[in-house]
């Protein structure tokens, strides 16, 4: 509330000459008590309207520094650095980061050309293209620059440029906002050495449950690598005695013996015969040889760690050996439905492949041999213009529900302890990944568990 205001002094009229005017009560003329009440209350009013003028005021400042000090704050917690330029690229204001990245203050840093913490003079050339832009982007341009540091070295960075605009458009400067880009270099490098890390550590677990079925195959292996092994030995054990004959009947030749002796000698030790029975016993050398080559390749290729390598593979071939290998390594009595046809082409790795078959085909005969009066497992392959579909089906009790959304987990088995490792699925499961496919597990409608394997068919040649 304004000061109680007083009247002033009664003066008396006066005329030109100075002369005073007197009238009745000595107030002005025409002027009555009324009308100074009447202007006292005006000047309180307006008073009044100055001191709410003047909080208004204060409150304002308050906000305004209030909003400075936050946009400060923000600017200061920035990890970026940023630089408000006018339009002649002097620097306005920067934030800490920047102050920290070259070693100066912003005081001492405004006013100064931001083209002076240029490492080099092509980072020069980019920013003053981008200062005398006539029509920059309102979104930004983006532009690489190289900073001198305070050691006085060249820092990377990863700019921004955006057009700083008046309420007329007209452009009133340009705000950089960058990156170091040299702790991004160094975090990409860490992760992609974690990375590497975790594909060699996939590799090596893929590997070891290779070994673990490679191991179970074992026994079944050595027999069927004993029989050719068996049949050249034998081979070449009657070809040794054959040698022993021929250099009897040869020395008796080369030394002039008579004729009777010499034909007496060709009777006895059966020279026709064993002449006659030397191209069968090599043939058979060769077969049983070429055999257990054909054996020992296709433990190597199962075994070779070739993740990356990828070749046009026969399907057919790869089911073949992994249920003749399966069969070998299960010891009992099992039925596999399946017709070789014509020949399914696909591009990957064959050992990793045959991996998958025998995973899967273990697995099958796992669950029936347990459940099914007589095991069987049926394997069918339909194909598309894009798709190749192997679907392997077996009769045992199928997939729990509790089980289903867990089938292709790591480390998940529902086999006694020491009877599997949990991994066999999800390996397969990754490498069909790796191999652009799709590993599928679903009941059957006639009974037990089914997979389904989808492969991508390689173009069609033009």
């Amino acid at each position: 509330m304004a000061d109680p205001m007083t009247f002033p002094p009664e003066l008396p009229d006066t005329d030109q000459s100075g002369a005073a005017l007197s009238s009745p009560g000595g107030h002005l003329e025409g002027v009555d008590e009324s009308t100074w009440m009447d202007v006292v209350h005006k000047m309180d009013e307006v008073y009044s309207q100055l001191i709410a003028d003047e909080i208004e005021l204060e409150k304002k400042n308050t906000e305004l520094e209030q909003s400075q000090q936050f946009v400060l704050s923000v600017m200061s917690a920035m990890s970026d650095v940023l630089v408000v330029c006018d339009e002649q690229g002097r620097i306005e204001q920067a934030n800490v980061a920047l102050c920290d990245l070259v070693g100066q203050s912003d005081k001492a840093l405004r006013g100064t050309p931001f083209a002076a913490l240029m490492a080099d003079a092509g980072s020069a050339a980019r920013l003053q293209q981008v200062l005398t832009n006539a029509a920059p982007p309102r979104s930004g341009e983006g532009l690489d620059l190289n900073l001198l540091d305070a050691e006085g070295h060249a820092v990377p960075v990863d700019a921004n440029a955006t057009p700083r605009l008046v309420a007329s458009g007209r452009r009133q400067g340009t705000v950089f906002v960058g990156r170091p880009t040299a702790e991004l270099k160094r975090a990409y490098q860490a992760l992609q050495s974690t990375h590497d890390a975790l594909k060699q550590a996939q590799q090596q677990l893929i590997q070891s449950e290779k070994m673990a079925s490679l191991g179970r195959l074992v026994a079944g292996v050595a027999h069927e690598l004993n029989n050719p092994i068996s049949f050249v030995m034998g081979n070449v054990h009657a070809l040794n005695r054959y040698l022993t004959r021929l250099s009897e009947y040869l020395a008796a030749v080369h030394e002039g013996a008579a004729a009777d002796t010499v034909g007496e000698l060709r009777q006895r030790l059966r020279i026709d015969h064993l002449l006659a029975d030397i191209p069968s016993l090599i043939e058979g050398t060769l077969e049983g040889a070429n055999r257990t080559t054909d054996i020992v390749n296709g433990l190597k290729r199962f075994s070779a760690t070739d993740k990356e390598a990828r070749a046009a593979v026969d399907l057919n071939e790869v089911i073949e050996r992994a249920i003749l290998w399966v069969r070998k390594s299960v010891g009992a009595d099992f039925t596999v439905h399946w017709e070789r046809g014509e020949p399914v082409m696909v591009s990957g790795s064959e050992g990793q492949l045959q991996q998958v078959l025998m995973n899967l085909l273990q697995n099958a005969l796992d669950a029936a041999l347990g459940y099914a009066e007589q095991p069987a497992v049926w394997i069918a392959v339909e194909r598309d213009r894009q798709w190749l579909r192997l679907s392997l089906r077996d009769n045992g009790p199928g997939i729990a529900a509790k089980h289903q959304s867990a089938i292709f987990d790591p480390f998940f088995t529902t086999k006694p302890v020491g009877k599997g490792t949990g991994l066999g699925l999800s390996i397969s499961y990754g490498i069909v990944e790796q191999h652009g496919g799709r590993l599928r597990a679903a009941n059957a409608p006639a009974g037990g568990a089914e997979f389904t394997l989808e492969l991508p068919l390689p173009p069609p040649p033009i």
